[in-house]
């Protein structure tokens, strides 16, 4: 495989059972919302997420619709779900994965409205089925 080119780590998600009471909490170790949007999971509307930046340092806090927020709930070792990294074309990092052999887990990048143009990420398994993300902002 070809040396792959990283920008930086881009986010860390972090899923969470009251969006409204993580955001409180993280604008008081000094984080600011810079962005907030919502999604679909599995059909289901209400999905909630916001990206809370302080300096160079972004988490993304996600609220899963009502019907897995039992899932999120009931984990004992910890809630840091991905790493995400920032690369510059997400379309050419996602081949060079999938014609390396590396466990991809879409079948294509997928595009989120998130941020102003929108997002497009995929994600790898690493050695120990860690979800490390590859993301690039439109």
């Amino acid at each position: 495989m070809e040396l792959l080119k990283i920008n930086r780590l881009q986010h860390v998600g972090i899923p969470v059972t009251d969006i409204k009471t993580s955001i409180a909490f993280y604008e008081k170790l000094g984080f600011y919302n810079a962005m907030s949007s919502t999604f679909t999971f599995n059909d289901e509307e209400g999905g909630m997420v916001a990206m809370m930046q302080n300096g160079d340092i972004i988490l993304e806090l996600y609220q899963m619709p009502e019907t897995e927020l039992q899932k999120i709930r009931a984990r004992k070792d910890g809630h840091v779900d991905h790493i995400a990294f920032d690369v510059d074309d997400v379309e050419a990092t996602f081949l060079t994965f999938k014609n390396a052999g590396y466990t991809v887990m879409e079948p294509q990048p997928v595009f989120l409205a998130f941020w102003k143009n929108g997002c497009k990420y995929f994600n790898i398994l690493g050695p120990d089925g860690e979800r490390l993300e590859f993301n690039q902002i439109l």
